[in-house]
């Protein structure tokens, strides 16, 4: 199969013939119809994630057609269209038994684990457990950004944050979870403020339903309190670095939510939480991760109502041979950049 490889931790990426996967007991081959290209996977090329080893094949937001089925698996056959969440849970330990699989004590990730979605064809674990069936009407592409940027922000909003009409939630970060947080919160009845340093970032969340965009780059937390009236009721760090965790944790008004979606890899340095104010104004800091599959039906039936639409946060369709830049090139162009011809 044709797929994207790199040989050394941000050396060169290449398109090259490498041998198709088969599919693992209780699992499957999918043959890909869309990939999604993420700041996580420019995080495991840089040599970020302890389980990448080399060479390796990145690529973990994706959909597309079952291609061989292993043995065990019960629910899935050859042809059916199907996404999955990146974390492919086992569906065996305690976490799983309790619902929470998305926090699996031994999952397996598609382009951190073992070689991933930015190729012709893939492999995934425990079939019955991780596959979501895509809806004839809904395409490749669009499932393809459900399986970590939109699915991510919509556990974080909807699950984790709780958020409620009316209030105010500020997301700091205006990627591709970013900016599937500012459209998903804006749909609940929240009022948004979107925080970048990229204008067309900033623009992009306007028309997606934010109130306010501020640059990132100026005092955030005061110009946050002073829109609205004391802080935000709910704080999202959605890119994943020191200061947008820090600015996120200050923009919180009393007894404020912040929650941390964007990967902090400790390579790229630990931020100083201000304790004194989580303990003082009675802040709740959470951490969201993923969203397990048995989760996925409230959000396919959104999108099926017409309450969410994630195209518009699809701003390029791209080849396998695209791949390479568009990767290198991560949180320079906003929207969601999809792989969908290989």
């Amino acid at each position: 199969m044709r797929a994207l490889v790199f040989d050394s931790f941000g050396g060169p990426l290449e398109i090259r013939d490498v041998p198709a996967p088969e599919p693992p007991p209780g699992g499957v081959v999918v043959r890909v119809g869309g990939s999604g290209i993420c700041r996580s996977d420019w995080h495991a090329w840089q040599g970020h994630d302890p389980d990448v080893v080399l060479p390796h094949v990145p690529g973990h937001e994706l959909a597309g057609a079952v291609a061989a089925v292993g043995t065990g698996v019960r629910n899935w056959s050859v042809g059916d269209r199907v996404t999955v969440p990146f974390v492919n849970a086992c569906g065996t330990c305690a976490q799983c038994a309790s619902g929470e699989q998305q926090v699996c004590a031994r999952q397996t990730q598609p382009g951190f684990t073992h070689w991933g979605s930015l190729a012709e064809f893939v492999a995934l674990d425990a079939a019955d457990v991780n596959l979501v069936g895509v809806p004839e009407e809904l395409d490749l592409s669009t499932a393809a950004a459900l399986g970590c940027r939109y699915a991510t922000a919509f556990r974080a909003v909807v699950q984790v944050a709780r958020v409620r009409a009316g209030e105010w939630v500020a997301v700091h970060g205006c990627g591709g979870v970013g900016l599937s947080a500012v459209q998903i919160a804006a749909a609940a009845g929240a009022r948004v403020i979107a925080v970048d340093v990229a204008p067309g970032a900033l623009a992009l969340a306007r028309q997606l339903g934010a109130e306010h965009a501020l640059d990132g780059g100026t005092d955030v937390p005061a110009a946050v309190a002073e829109l609205t009236g004391g802080g935000a009721h709910v704080s999202l760090d959605a890119l994943g670095a020191a200061v947008t965790c820090i600015n996120s944790i200050r923009s919180l008004r009393p007894r404020g939510r912040h929650v941390q979606v964007g990967l902090l890899p400790p390579a790229q340095g630990r931020p100083e939480v201000p304790m004194e104010r989580v303990i003082g104004l009675e802040l709740q800091v959470l951490g969201s991760h993923g969203m397990a599959a048995h989760a996925y039906p409230e959000l396919l039936g959104l999108i099926a109502a017409g309450r969410l639409d994630p195209r518009p946060l699809i701003t390029r369709r791209l080849s396998l041979d695209d791949a390479a830049a568009a990767l290198a090139e991560v949180g320079r162009r906003p929207g969601i950049a999809v792989v969908t011809s290989f």
